[in-house]
């Protein structure tokens, strides 16, 4: 398939796990990939992938580093498709009294006001041309409530969902759309290390056994998402919120 041909893409936090997922999915559809990631031996592997992918090495929580890598690669040409992936818990404490200021802080800064910033330097570009796809990870966590990453996490997740609903709204008229993906449990190495930490082999299993599918997800499982929103034949869905966690929340 080569649906994504033309279309330039920047994904953030996009050299290793999900991102990486993402990036090598919507590559393989023909579309020109700018990855950003904070981790500069990761983004030296990706140079190996053999397919239409760029990296910037940037943190970013720096404001002026995300405004100077926007206006970068805009002068290469529009900027199509945002994919904001970067976000975690960060290993912040589960119970939320155990939660500290800098705890809150943290998280915040990286699961929304790195998107907020990213967005804002994008959309420019995106009015321009007259079209644009601005993807937000949200998480199960941001509408059901997390078993394993606390209050902080699960607020900022769904904190970038309301975020995602106001793009929506204001930008559809431009041409932009703006969804939010919601995952359950994606087993990435990171998500490996934090469940082992934080949850018994029962406990792991009676969560297993409690999603309709009897398994967790999969990196491939959000990068079609992703391939999804990102296409043209997304172009009536606009302020979405889709549930990828095998039916283990389920709203009407």
């Amino acid at each position: 398939m080569r649906r994504f041909e033309g279309r330039r893409v920047l994904i953030t936090a996009g050299a290793s796990g999900l991102g990486l997922g993402m990036a090598l999915r919507l590559a393989e559809e023909s579309a020109a990939v700018t990855v950003w990631d904070r981790d500069a031996e990761a983004l030296t592997e990706i140079e190996k992938a053999g397919h239409d992918l760029r990296n910037v090495c940037l943190d970013m929580t720096s404001a002026q580093d995300i405004e100077a890598a926007v206006a970068e690669m805009g002068k290469a040409g529009q900027i199509d498709v945002l994919v904001n992936n970067i976000g975690g818990s960060l290993h912040t404490p589960f119970r939320f009294l155990e939660q500290s200021e800098e705890d809150w802080e943290r998280v915040m800064d990286v699961n929304i006001t790195a998107c907020v910033r990213t967005t804002r330097a994008v959309l420019p570009h995106m009015v321009k041309a007259g079209y644009g796809r601005v993807i937000n990870m949200g998480s199960k966590a941001g509408r059901f409530g997390s078993l394993f990453a606390g209050a902080n996490y699960a607020a900022s997740k769904g904190a970038i969902q309301a975020f995602s609903l106001q793009i929506a709204q204001e930008f559809g008229p431009y041409g932009i759309t703006c969804n939010t993906l919601c995952p359950g449990v994606v087993l990435t190495p990171r998500v490996e290390r934090l469940l082992a930490e934080r949850q018994t082999e029962a406990e792991r299993q009676k969560v297993l056994n409690s999603i309709p599918v009897r398994r967790h997800g999969t990196v491939e499982d959000i990068a079609a998402a992703v391939a999804y929103f990102a296409s043209e034949e997304s172009g009536f869905v606009n302020g979405a919120s889709l549930d990828i966690n095998g039916g283990q929340a389920m709203v009407i």
